[in-house]
């Protein structure tokens, strides 16, 4: 019995860290929400399911799913990320072909501007990543882990994005990157300056990426299929500090832990490939304001739930 509710759990965060985190609205904010439903009613996942390493295994747990999520990023940018494979000629590309235009130099063009969206990439990660790591030398991303910061973020990004798409609904020509090979090196890195916002718990990796790409006049395409590619070093490389301090500090988990941390991941690899793929589809006909109300609604219900946990007495007022 104890397995099957394990599976369940694990399939329940899965699920939540698939669809929250590659959508503007917080993966940390659901998170919390739905560790405080099981909070609420008195259920302490560490003990009931077995771990050996209790919290200290769980806080690795919320931090290590990301790898089950960026994967999925992996596998769906597969041939704008990867420069070693043959890849598709567009119809004006085999044209040039037919007409005697050697096809390896079109390929190496093609690889080129692999090697630029890394670069640019890497470029763009470096702010947050030096920020994210006196954040973690200091446990500052710790002591701000809590609903209420959760909720302030979550409500103000939800308004910032609400603004922002009004401000940007009579300027039809506002955006001029429409793809990431427009991208300058120099807005790569002032994307990712905006990233560093992302340390505060709440406020949405994407989400944030999003907003400034926007402002400095990325298309809704761009900025997102952009947010994805910084994603992927911040998040593998969190999740490898997490777990080398886990095995240095607790040792390895024990098989209880391993089913739950595998089966979240697994599962939240399987729903992120639902949840970009179907992000992608809805940037090209959508604005992001739907995005902003869901994210103050969100915050208001966080802010409802945990008052009313409170003030029943079943948990800290942080």
């Amino acid at each position: 019995m104890v397995y099957l509710v394990l599976i369940v759990i694990a399939l329940a965060f899965g699920l939540v860290e698939g669809i929250s985190e590659w959508l503007p609205i917080s993966s940390t904010g659901h998170m919390i929400l739905l560790e405080g439903f099981f909070q609420s009613a008195n259920y302490d996942i560490p003990t009931q399911l077995g771990f050996e390493h209790g919290e200290e295994f769980f806080s690795m747990f919320l931090v290590v799913i990301q790898l089950g999520a960026i994967l999925a990023v992996v596998v769906y940018f597969w041939n704008s990320l990867w420069p070693w494979s043959k890849k598709k000629l567009s119809e004006e590309e085999a044209e040039f072909v037919s007409k005697g235009y050697r096809e390896d130099v079109i390929q190496g063009v093609k690889r080129r501007r692999i090697y630029h969206t890394w670069g640019k990439t890497i470029v763009g990660v470096l702010p947050a990543a030096i920020i994210g790591l006196i954040f973690e030398y200091f446990n500052l991303d710790a002591k701000m882990e809590n609903w209420v910061t959760v909720s302030i973020t979550l409500i103000v990004y939800g308004v910032l994005f609400i603004l922002l798409e009004h401000y940007l609904k009579d300027k039809k020509d506002f955006a001029r990157i429409h793809c990431i090979d427009d991208l300058s090196y120099k807005t790569a890195f002032y994307i990712g300056c905006f990233q560093i916002l992302a340390l505060i718990p709440g406020t949405s990796r994407s989400g944030v990426t999003i907003l400034g790409a926007l402002l400095l006049g990325c298309s809704r395409g761009a900025a997102a299929e952009f947010s994805f590619f910084l994603s992927i070093p911040v998040m593998v490389g969190a999740s490898g500090l997490k777990l080398v301090s886990f095995f240095m500090d607790s040792g390895m988990p024990n098989l209880n832990e391993w089913l739950f941390l595998l089966i979240g991941m697994a599962s939240a690899f399987l729903i992120s490939l639902l949840a970009v793929k179907w992000l992608m589809g809805f940037v090209k006909k959508h604005s992001f304001t739907l995005f902003g109300y869901y994210r103050i609604a969100l915050g208001l219900i966080v802010i409802a739930f945990f008052a009313t946990m409170v003030g029943l007495g079943r948990m800290s007022a942080f």
